[in-house]
């Protein structure tokens, strides 16, 4: 299985080219490989099919520990 992130790396396709043949947003497609967002069936099917492989090959999901992102943006506030 293969992330998006990877599928970028290995076809050179750009953001914009999935977004336009997926038929999403740029922005959707930026979260989803970057992590950001898990995306429904219908946009996995369509994200596979922008790439031009089987939807079982590629691997979907929150990859990111949003502790981490919060922690990262705001500063840890909490006293411990």
């Amino acid at each position: 299985m293969k992330t998006v992130e990877h599928l970028f790396e290995v076809t050179g396709l750009t953001i914009d080219e999935i977004a336009e043949r997926a038929g999403l947003t740029v922005e959707r497609v930026a979260a989803i490989a970057e992590g950001r967002w898990t995306p429904s069936p219908h946009e996995r099917e369509r994200i596979a099919t922008a790439f031009g492989v089987p939807l079982a090959e590629v691997s979907f999901g929150h990859t990111m520990n949003p502790r981490n992102i919060r922690y990262g943006r705001h500063g840890l506030k909490e006293n411990f």
